[in-house]
């Protein structure tokens, strides 16, 4: 299995090393690079060839902030998932951050350990939520909001809705081939038609579309 590729993004040079040296130390753990502020992230993207599977974000810094870094990352590089580790970290926020296209939301005190079993996740499935940010999800996007009234070419197909669900469910593309009986570019090309349709920017967003839509429910998310 190939190591997962990391760029650290956080304009306080001490944590920036101190978190590069634990996870240069982890099994199937690589730290691609280190930038200290967004010009700096974009411009190392741009010179590079290959690039990082997770970006671990700080939210405030000087110049873009997280926010802003996150954005424009989804519009060039979108297939790099995004964990955002913040001193500024509240649960209210969750909602939002997902929907900006963060891939999990963090605050920097939590414990190396844990933030490579969260790396480790996000890498496999898109996404990860802590089971209080689940409870702070079922306040924030809740049946409520009012369901949208889609043109024909956008109305989710039944074997799209059984992709969607799957994909809730924490599986890989394979795993949804096997499951469904269909190969497994023939998912990824499911995958692709449900971001293009629903306008979600990465695994999460798909999820959140899922429980704004009814197709899920919070409670029935997998935790790890």
């Amino acid at each position: 299995m190939e190591d997962i590729n990391i760029a650290i993004i956080d304009d306080d040079a001490l944590i920036v090393s101190l978190l590069e040296a634990y996870l240069q130390n982890c099994a199937g753990m690589h730290v691609l690079f280190t930038a200290g502020n967004g010009s700096e992230l974009f411009s190392k993207l741009a010179a590079l060839t290959i690039k990082p599977h997770i970006l671990l974000l700080d939210l405030r810094m000087e110049g873009m902030d997280g926010i802003e870094i996150t954005t424009h990352l989804k519009n060039i590089n979108p297939e790099i998932k995004v964990i955002v580790i913040t001193s500024h970290y509240q649960k209210a926020f969750m909602g939002f951050m997902l929907k900006t296209g963060v891939a999990a939301f963090l605050p920097k005190g939590i414990s190396p350990s844990h933030l490579v079993d969260v790396i480790t996740t996000v890498h496999r499935q898109g996404y990860y939520f802590e089971v209080d940010q689940m409870d702070v999800l079922r306040e924030q996007i809740t049946s409520k909001s009012p369901k949208p009234v889609l043109d024909d070419e956008e109305v989710l197909s039944e074997r799209e809705l059984d992709v969607l669900k799957l994909i809730c469910q924490q599986k890989t593309a394979k795993e949804i081939g096997e499951i469904l009986f269909i190969t497994q570019r023939t998912a990824e090309g499911h995958k692709n038609n449900l971001f293009a349709k629903t306008g979600a920017k990465n695994i999460a967003g798909l999820v959140i579309y899922a429980i704004q839509h009814t197709i899920i429910r919070v409670e029935d998310l997998p935790v790890i």
